[in-house]
């Protein structure tokens, strides 16, 4: 009696190893590191490397390895010191053809690595990195669906015919946008094809010195709807920008209905990351008004339906208002080089919608200019008699102004870009969405790595209190049996920690709580069996009878208790955010683990000790 198949002692076996195993990297720690990556697309490596390896030794640096990656190179180092003073040279004379960023590599040694062997991801507040909360501007949101009405209605009404003598767009506080016509039977013949084409609008009728005035406004629904979707957009654009920066595990994730708070663990260096993800960077392709002199427009002469625009070197550019398309229609970017000229080049993929629009105005223009408008919004917080004032900078220059020779449709190209650096940081932020709104930095906040230290210290001090607290109360309680549960615990430790390690899960102080209230929960699932066990013996049965119902006659109850707590595991997973996110997880894995810990483990072992033998007596 008593006694396991030989197949169950090796499953056992084979899955504490694989959880020794997966759980192994995580004791190697990390070093510190200066990450190299080219800004080219298809980068020389042995070229960089071997330059790389020059500075090192002409600045007696002492790397511990360097190491070749997909577009770069990582040099590890063994302290922090040698990493900044690596970070600066490498920086200072590799110019801007790279971009250079300090890193926390982990020290999993080659072979486990090649197992598919990884530590797993440590949070914020444990491996150190920033924090920002950002701000949507949401009536610049607003502002930017009644400029897109007022380009559909303009081309809407050209298409069914119907003349207007004015349209434009209202700004606060009657927002809005009005079309004038000369008579009200063009404007009734235009208020019935709008709406019907956008019936979620409020039509307004009026006349006002001979005119006919229509006036077009979102209802409150649809304001709502337009910042929600704006909200939503930026949610994405910014989680494509945080995939272009390469950091894994980060949190990006809404507060409140206008703000956004990202979290890039393990970033040491913020000012590319607040390059990239506070960027607003998009453009807008516009026909060039030849009708008119861009000089008498400069001199303060715009004509109506124009815009006076400026190129990189200063000269004017005069512009119809119209825009052709804007970056949110753009799903692709690659920077390169032109064939002809060999100078820097993006290239451009449009979506359906998009490239419609760019054929169906370039066939009607072939022969005549089309201008890029480059556009970025950036926000200046000054201090003004003693308060803060944050000003909003919004910079429109042309980058490129080419002749149309052909109908533009899905795929095209722009030139006359300053250098290669800009092509590719241009084509990176269109390559990841343009924002759909203005948004601000309103706070931010780094966590250093020796903070993060000082939490994993903490952390793993409280389990071990914690796993020595239970082992005095279980051996003083069960003896034996109070032993071998506590060996079970240990193992289940060690498979939370595979478990986390395998998935590529994010560790965080929540989490480090999660694997604290494992381990007083691992061992209810013993106290339970080793209590009916005693029961058993007191009413007269044989040590090894006991030990049989003991296990068969708690497990009901055991699964009881367990699936309960995974039920409400799940259930903080799904309506949870970031750290509570985390807490679930562990809790979940903990309570998985412990379930076979507890019951197949420690079973194994107590059958191993009395198993098919003569018992007189169990010290439980």
């Amino acid at each position: 009696m008593n006694r396991y198949a030989l197949w169950k002692y090796i499953l056992i076996l084979f899955i504490l190893l694989v959880g020794a195993l997966y759980a192994l990297p995580n004791i190697f720690g990390q070093d510190p590191a200066v990450q190299i990556s080219s800004t080219s697309d298809s980068p020389d490596l042995d070229s960089m490397r071997s330059r790389i390896e020059a500075l090192i030794d002409e600045n007696n640096l002492k790397p511990k390895a360097i190491e070749t990656r997909q577009n770069g190179l990582l040099v590890r180092f063994s302290d922090e010191t040698q990493q900044l003073k690596a970070r600066d040279l490498f920086r200072k004379q590799l110019g801007e053809d790279y971009i250079v960023a300090l890193n926390l590599a982990p020290s999993t040694p080659q072979w486990l690595r090649a197992m598919g062997g990884n530590p797993m991801y440590l949070g914020l507040d444990l491996r150190g990195g920033v924090h920002f909360l950002m701000q949507v501007d949401m009536e610049a949101a607003v502002d930017q669906a009644y400029e897109r009405f007022k380009n559909d209605f303009r081309d809407l009404l050209r298409d069914k015919r119907i003349r207007y003598a004015g349209i434009r767009k209202i700004g606060k506080p009657a927002r809005g946008v009005e079309i004038k016509f000369k008579d009200r039977s063009l404007l009734e013949k235009a208020a019935k094809v709008i709406n019907s084409e956008y019936p979620r609008l409020d039509l307004q009728d009026s006349e006002n010195g001979g005119a006919y005035i229509l006036k077009a406004t979102m209802r409150p629904p649809e304001i709502t709807e337009t910042k929600r979707a704006a909200l939503k957009q930026n949610l994405i654009t910014l989680r494509n920008r945080v995939n272009e920066l390469g950091v894994a595990e980060p949190i990006i994730q809404q507060q409140g209905i206008d703000r956004i708070i990202v979290q890039l663990p393990g970033v040491q260096d913020t000012a590319r990351a607040k390059e990239i993800l506070g960027a607003t960077a998009t453009l807008e392709f516009r026909l060039v008004d030849e009708d008119h002199s861009a000089q008498e427009a400069e001199a303060g002469k715009v004509p109506a339906g124009s815009k006076l625009y400026h190129e990189s070197n200063g000269r004017p550019v005069l512009l119809k208002r119209r825009v052709i398309i804007t970056g949110d229609r753009i799903v692709d970017a690659a920077s390169g080089l032109e064939q002809q000229t060999g100078s820097p080049a993006v290239f451009i993929t449009l979506d359906g919608k998009g490239s419609n629009q760019m054929y169906r105005v370039t066939k009607d223009n072939i022969n005549k200019p089309m201008a890029v408008v480059f556009i970025e919004s950036k926000v200046e917080t000054k201090k003004v008699n003693g308060e803060i004032v944050k000003t909003r900078k919004k910079t429109e220059k042309v980058i490129n102004v080419a002749t149309i020779r052909a109908a533009l449709s899905k795929n095209f190209q722009i030139t006359g870009l300053e250098s290669p650096q800009k092509a590719r940081t241009l084509a990176l932020l269109l390559r990841a969405g343009s924002l759909s709104t203005p948004i601000e930095i309103v706070e931010e906040r780094t966590v250093g790595p020796s903070l993060g230290q000082d939490n994993i210290n903490q952390g793993f001090e409280s389990v071990v209190i914690g796993f020595i607290a239970v082992l005095i109360f279980m051996i003083f309680r069960y003896k034996v049996f109070g032993l071998i549960s506590c060996i079970a615990l240990f193992v289940n430790l060690i498979l939370i920690v595979a478990a986390l390690s395998m998935l590529q899960a994010t560790l965080t102080l929540p989490g480090i709580a999660g694997i604290v209230l494992t381990v007083g929960m691992a061992v209810d699932a013993n106290v339970l069996i080793f209590e009916r066990i005693r029961e058993e013996l007191q009413i007269g049965s044989t040590p090894q009878i006991s030990i049989q119902a003991g296990y068969q006659k708690a497990l009901s109850t055991i699964a009881d208790a367990n699936i309960t707590t995974l039920i409400a595991a799940v259930v903080l997973y799904g309506f949870g955010t970031g750290p509570i996110k985390g807490f679930a997880i562990t809790l979940a894995l903990g309570i998985i683990s412990s379930m076979f810990t507890a019951i197949m483990g420690t079973r194994a072992i107590i059958n191993l000790i009395y198993g098919g033998r003569k018992v007189e007596k169990l010290l439980v």
